[in-house]
């Protein structure tokens, strides 16, 4: 427990852009709520990167990202995830690596594929090749950031004595992370040796796939200490249970699915994974399921309450769980700036004390 650490999630869609007249508006307020989670103790602060989705607005991380780091000054802060086959590599090696100096060594750098079909359609990419485009994109991003030239013939890229600059400020580079649901990409980041994120199964099966990643990440013998484990939750805290609920239930069961009617009434309309409308419902959950406020917090997909049942509940959630960092999704839904701002302040003013 000593080591357990804690952050923020950050994503707004496209109903909370809409909120304000401006998008700086509406960038300058997360930012703001950045500068405040630093002052209450938190020690991250991620964003999550989408394309072609009414999900995630944050379509340029890394702008967003350099703004933030201007902003704040002990805060570690990154993408949870950059959608690698979207990116060139180099190109986005240099990004982050520029990044990671603006901010004076603070970034971690989230790696991930994306599970939305439609994301890549629209930009005329195959979304059943995003596995072996992700994991060429983070071999160059690798190389680059180690060396003084690459050249490079893949399938995907191919690049010949490319110069990259600048070599990040951490030595040998950021911390690396990488998002997985499959059995295939756990075993790919116990393979490479990455930390790595979940955040949309219920606990039990969290808890099953971190136990699978450290006992292949043991059979790799890789020397030193074991990646570390990430886990995001909606979090909410009011002053009294009542008030949490009352607070979060709507917009706890309005997230589920919010901005993609927007994009199923396109042309090209919304597609998602099969893989993940597929998987079983005891991972995810049946439409009735989801449907329910009880069942979202008996499955630990959401942790709400008053200070000491938030503290009493991540306790015994971490301990059946096993992760190394928390991070607080306080704006899900249609939840409102001012409550998710009171959230925000007295998880740090009232939790986090309790695991220091």
């Amino acid at each position: 427990m000593a080591n357990l650490e804690f952050g923020v999630w950050d994503s707004f869609g496209a109903e909370v852009l809409a909120r304000t007249p401006v998008a700086a508006d509406t960038y300058m307020e997360h930012i703001n709520e950045a500068k405040l989670a630093e002052d209450l103790g938190y020690r991250y602060f991620f964003i999550i990167e989408h394309q072609n989705s009414a999900v995630g607005q944050i379509t340029a991380p890394n702008v967003f990202l350099s703004a933030l780091a201007q902003h704040t000054s002990t805060l570690r802060i990154g993408a949870m995830i950059y959608q690698l086959p979207m990116h060139d590599p180099v190109r986005l090696a240099q990004d982050t690596a520029t990044l990671d100096h603006l901010s004076q060594g603070r970034l971690e750098f989230g790696a991930g594929l994306g599970t939305h079909e439609h994301e890549f359609m629209r930009w005329n990419l195959d979304f059943n090749q995003r596995r072996e485009m992700g994991a060429e994109a983070l071999e160059v991003i690798l190389k680059a950031w180690s060396g003084e030239s690459l050249t490079h013939k893949g399938k995907y890229w191919t690049y010949d004595e490319a110069l990259p600059t600048p070599r990040p400020f951490q030595k040998p580079h950021p911390p690396v992370w990488y998002a997985f649901h499959s059995t295939i990409s756990l075993e790919y980041a116990a393979k490479h040796n990455f930390n790595v994120s979940q955040n949309l199964d219920v606990d039990e099966v969290i808890a099953e796939k971190f136990e699978l990643f450290r006992k292949t990440w043991r059979e790799y013998k890789h020397p030193g200490t074991m990646p570390r484990t990430f886990l995001m939750r909606a979090v909410h805290v009011a002053e009294t249970d009542e008030i949490a609920r009352a607070e979060a239930e709507k917009p706890l069961l309005e997230a589920d699915g919010l901005g993609l009617r927007g994009i199923a009434n396109t042309r090209i309309g919304f597609r998602g994974n099969s893989d993940l409308e597929t998987r079983s419902a005891r991972a995810r959950g049946t439409r009735e399921d989801r449907a329910n406020y009880d069942w979202w917090v008996e499955k630990g997909i959401a942790i709400i309450g008053s200070p000491e049942t938030v503290v009493k509940k991540l306790k015994e959630h971490q301990a059946s769980i096993g992760y190394d960092l928390f991070c607080a999704n306080h704006r899900f839904g249609t939840m409102s700036t001012e409550n998710s701002v009171k959230s925000l302040r007295l998880f740090g003013e009232k939790v986090l004390p309790e695991f220091i």
